[in-house]
């Protein structure tokens, strides 16, 4: 594997400046680090927090004068932050609209630099385990099945005795990169979800009584544990950190499926990027969706989590913001968050991310 990407390492090593003492593909990189105190300001996403909070802190500590502070909110508003030029970078789990980075005149490079699963958290008590098929799924969040003994839910669930009990569904109050993904998925199974909701960063979700919204992740899952009865759609790291069940659902290939890394990085190894370029930066663009896996072992809503950046900018910001995204897309980087509930970027992804570092300038 060494001799594999030696020729990518040592072209990012003459380019980037990479910090001392980080080590990839079993190489130490010896470069200089700025001189002066840098601090790099983002916001957005809170899809890929649990494991920015972690990155982060690990590199601020390895590095005695970059500081980072990161600002979680919503990818809406790490959007408006990047267009605003209010922050370095900004995380967006929805990417960017290509045609809004024109507005750009430094350009703009867009980096996948993890990936995530939408899960469904429940709250039924005493059930800690789900089954939900795509109609179901599909049906709760279209409001169409209400109640949690539904024979569409019954179905998949034969040894369960599910309750009369009303179904609850949390969804985001504001401009979400996560509901964006959902919706996106939902609408690629049904058209009848596509036509009447549809895929936004705030879909139109049927206005019931039964229907109820949170800020952010976080918000969400409080509001499920809150309810008995209720559901909602979450990163998968945020469900490990409440500790809520998470349902199982049925994918493409009509199996019923758990999301983890594995069956994330299966889902991810089924994107096919554009061949095309960002306007402006000339970066390549790396922005790309798998709406819905066909493979049998694929976790049906799985997408990346994108870096925002400025092409071009003050030396010293564009070298510690070069550091900073070598080290997250190192392997131990990638594999930690898989630990803890993210999916690890497929090797031949990491090596494309890697490459296209070099555009920040």
């Amino acid at each position: 594997m060494l001799s594999r990407y030696t020729a990518v390492l040592r072209r990012l090593a003459a380019i980037l400046a990479v910090t001392a003492g980080i080590s990839l593909f079993g190489l130490q990189v010896q470069a200089q680090v700025p001189e002066n105190p840098v601090n790099l300001r983002g916001s957005g996403a809170s899809f890929p927090y649990p494991i920015y909070v972690e990155w982060f802190r690990q590199f601020t500590h390895r590095e005695n004068n970059i500081f980072i502070f990161y600002e979680m909110s919503n990818s809406g508003d790490g959007i408006r932050d990047f267009l605003g030029h209010t922050v370095n970078f900004a995380a967006s789990d929805a990417a960017i609209e290509v045609d809004q980075l024109k507005k750009l005149k430094e350009g703009g490079v867009v980096l996948p630099v993890t990936a995530g699963q939408v899960v469904l958290v429940f709250n039924l008590p005493g059930i800690n385990r789900l089954k939900l098929s795509r109609e179901a799924y599909v049906g709760i969040f279209m409001g169409k099945i209400r109640h949690w003994d539904d024979p569409i839910i019954a179905a998949s669930n034969p040894d369960i005795k599910l309750p009369r009990t009303d179904i609850s569904v949390v969804t985001r109050s504001e401009s979400s990169g996560t509901s964006y993904i959902f919706s996106g998925h939902l609408s690629a199974v049904s058209e009848e979800f596509r036509e009447n909701i549809g895929l936004d960063r705030t879909p139109d979700w049927p206005r019931l009584s039964t229907f109820k919204i949170a800020p952010g992740n976080q918000g969400v899952a409080a509001k499920v544990r809150e309810i008995p009865g209720a559901i909602g759609y979450v990163e998968h790291g945020f469900a490990n950190i409440v500790n809520l069940p998470v349902a199982i659902l049925e994918n493409r290939a009509g199996q019923f499926i758990e999301a983890n890394a594995k069956s994330g990085v299966a889902a991810l190894e089924e994107v096919e990027f554009p061949d095309s370029k960002l306007p402006v930066s000339g970066a390549p663009n790396l922005i790309a969706w798998v709406w819905d896996p066909k493979g049998k072992d694929a976790y049906p809503i799985t997408s990346f989590s994108w870096l925002l950046l400025y092409a071009n900018q003050k030396d010293d910001v564009a070298q510690a913001l070069r550091q900073m995204l070598v080290f997250m897309l190192s392997q131990n980087s990638q594999s930690e968050a898989g630990n803890i509930g993210l999916v690890p970027l497929p090797e031949n992804v990491r090596i494309r991310v890697l490459n296209a570092v070099t555009y920040v300038q």
